[in-house]
């Protein structure tokens, strides 16, 4: 077993440990009576081959519907039980299986991700019922096209990539997903090499290493030789327009950006929220809502893959005001791509995002789900400290540098109504 300390100056310190098994696990130190634990694989829809759309997502549902140990009611009791709770969720690149519990309890919990993970054999029946549960998920998000905008905005961007489809998949594909798929994903996909363990609590590390290596020491599945994921193709600026009958106009507006290991992540970050981050002060809510009311909502996105990024601007308003409402939106950006910010103001925006970054830290799920992401892309985590010295560090160069992005000639726009 080897282990290394991260050495900044918070202590106890984050460790990083190789399992017997050559398991990665990751040590989040914390406080108090409630512990987390999990496994983040290195698989999601991006994954899938042609025909398998919405397949990740489908095994990350059905692996809690019985393995070779236990019954779906089984497992649905085994941390509801003592009061803890057991989740998991899909993305384009990662699937996450973790669970949050009162202090006491990690060999539970561990056990029962590790026979998830391990021994799920994927009932017929119970993938029948899960089918209908999928479908109802996919009909709901269709008739959210807040949600909806955004993915028909990725097929577009993405175009000819795994990125571009839906997480969900399509009831067509569903249909299609038998036991035998769901195990051959589960066993090619879920291995000791692309798959990392994670824990945050106020129990002994030693302690927890020694329960974690004896659960999983069954985890030995290992992975085949993988081809890398093959980066998107640029495609055309676009500007598409939907007539859906809709009661409200939904405008994405849009640019690929660097990935997860750009170095220019921070200064990304540092512009999206500048642009219509969370805070009322952010530069299009106070234009469009704010000063004029035309909007009920607008926010930017930061979204980072292994390989590329996507940077967006969503908003909502009533359909005779979408014009007006694109009209200022484009000549906001244009003027900070051309003007850029006064010396005085980046580094408001700067201390704005620093101080954002310690206020989020306190949301302790969220803080332990981005850790362990970072840990199974990057293979580190940077602590609030890391993060707030890594904004305190963007110079005014960088930041001017990413403006060009946001002109409006560079932007593709998706707009549904």
């Amino acid at each position: 077993m080897k282990a290394h300390c991260k050495s900044e100056e918070s202590y106890p310190a984050i460790r990083y440990i190789t399992l017997p098994t050559g398991l990665r696990f990751l040590h989040i130190p914390g406080s108090g009576d409630v512990e987390y634990f999990g496994m983040a694989v290195r698989a999601g829809s991006r994954d899938e081959m042609p025909g398998e759309e919405g397949l990740a997502h489908f095994v990350e549902h059905t692996i809690f519907k019985g393995t070779r140990r236990r019954r779906a009611c089984h497992i649905v009791n085994c941390l509801e039980s003592v009061g803890g709770e057991l989740n998991a969720f899909t993305t384009k690149e990662e699937t996450t299986v973790y669970s949050i519990f009162p202090k006491g309890n990690l060999r539970r919990a561990a056990d029962l991700i590790a026979d998830l993970v391990t021994d799920s054999v994927f009932p017929p029946a119970q993938l029948d019922k899960e089918r209908s549960v999928v479908e109802d998920e996919i009909n709901s998000y269709l008739d959210s096209p807040a949600e909806a905008i955004y993915d028909d905005f990725d097929e577009i961007m993405f175009a000819g990539s795994p990125l571009a489809h839906n997480i969900l998949g399509s009831s067509d594909t569903l249909t299609t997903f038998t036991p035998e798929k769901c195990r051959q994903w589960l066993e090619s996909h879920f291995t000791v090499d692309t798959s990392i363990l994670f824990y945050s609590g106020s129990d002994r590390p030693e302690r927890v290493v020694r329960t974690v290596s004896d659960v999983f020491a069954r985890f030995t599945r290992r992975a085949a030789t993988q081809l890398p994921s093959i980066p998107p193709q640029s495609v055309a600026t676009f500007n598409t327009d939907r007539d859906e009958s809709l009661h409200q106009a939904h405008t994405l507006s849009g640019t690929v950006t660097g990935g997860v290991f750009d170095n220019g992540r921070y200064a990304l970050s540092l512009l999206s929220n500048l642009l219509a981050g969370p805070g009322m002060n952010s530069l299009l809510n106070v234009e469009l809502r704010e000063r004029r009311g035309l909007v009920y909502t607008v926010e930017s996105s930061l979204t980072l893959y292994s390989d590329c990024g996507l940077l967006t601007i969503y908003f909502g308003c009533d359909p005779d005001n979408h014009a007006r409402c694109q009209d200022i939106m484009r000549r906001t950006l244009g003027r900070l791509a051309s003007d850029g910010l006064t010396e005085r103001k980046f580094i408001q925006a700067k201390r704005q995002l620093s101080g954002q970054l310690t206020v989020t830290s306190e949301q302790r799920e969220n803080s332990v789900l981005s850790a362990a992401r970072s840990f199974l892309l990057r293979g580190e985590v940077m602590t609030v400290a890391d993060q707030r010295r890594a904004v305190e560090s963007i110079s005014h160069d960088d930041f001017d540098a990413l403006l060009p992005l946001i002109a409006p000639d560079r932007l593709s726009t998706l707009t549904l109504r």
